[in-house]
């Protein structure tokens, strides 16, 4: 049996960045099947984790003082460009994210746009909350990046990203990327790229 593994983003994460590359390599050792599923951080943060803004309102809290640098070793230690933050951090991602539920249906072309649009944001700090530069990064792999742009001001994507991020708050969601992995008769819900070794065992355990 294919084990089926659901990882909701938000490009705007750095872990989840990080999380997005090292899941890769498991899902391909493991034979399991990734679906990427992009929903918006920012609604689950307005819905479940507010208390993520008084804590980013805090330049001297420890916690974030320590998680980048943290984080900047765990891109080290996998090999990626964390060129972070950058005058845009936090980006609104709401643009970035409608783009990609415009392409959820193609998954192989989801993970290319995903992957171009990290590299730009995370290593040449470029703004994806500016649609222009969002059709500019599909245009450069390849896509119509001026056709996808106008299906993000369709309704029929606003309202999947918007079902995205309400699906993943009701399964447990408070953080991106949320990760889930089917678990005895149900799911577990994994968060952030340190959890990945337990996204493996999981899929190990139901693979079995």
């Amino acid at each position: 049996m294919t084990v089926k593994v659901e990882f909701f983003f938000d490009l705007s994460s750095p872990w989840t960045r990080l999380a997005f590359h090292n899941i890769q390599p498991i899902i391909e050792d493991s034979g399991a099947e990734i679906i990427w599923r992009p929903f918006l951080v920012g609604g689950v943060f307005n819905a479940v984790n507010q208390d993520v803004y008084a804590a980013r309102a805090n330049p001297d809290n420890r916690k974030f003082v320590h998680s980048f640098r943290v984080l900047k070793d765990w891109a080290a230690l996998a090999g990626v460009p964390m060129n972070f933050p950058s005058e845009h951090h936090p980006v609104k991602s709401v643009h970035a994210m409608r783009l990609c539920c415009a392409l959820e249906d193609d998954q192989a072309a989801l993970r290319k746009f995903a992957t171009a649009a990290f590299e730009a944001y995370y290593g040449d700090q470029r703004n994806l909350d500016d649609p222009e530069v969002l059709i500019a990064i599909a245009n450069d792999i390849g896509m119509d990046g001026a056709a996808l742009a106008a299906k993000t001001r369709e309704q029929p994507i606003k309202d999947r990203l918007r079902a995205n991020t309400e699906e993943a708050v009701h399964r447990g969601a408070y953080g991106s990327p949320s990760i889930f992995v089917p678990y005895g008769d149900g799911e577990r819900m994994y968060f952030g790229n340190d959890q990945l070794p337990l996204v493996n065992r999981a899929i190990k355990l139901k693979s079995e």
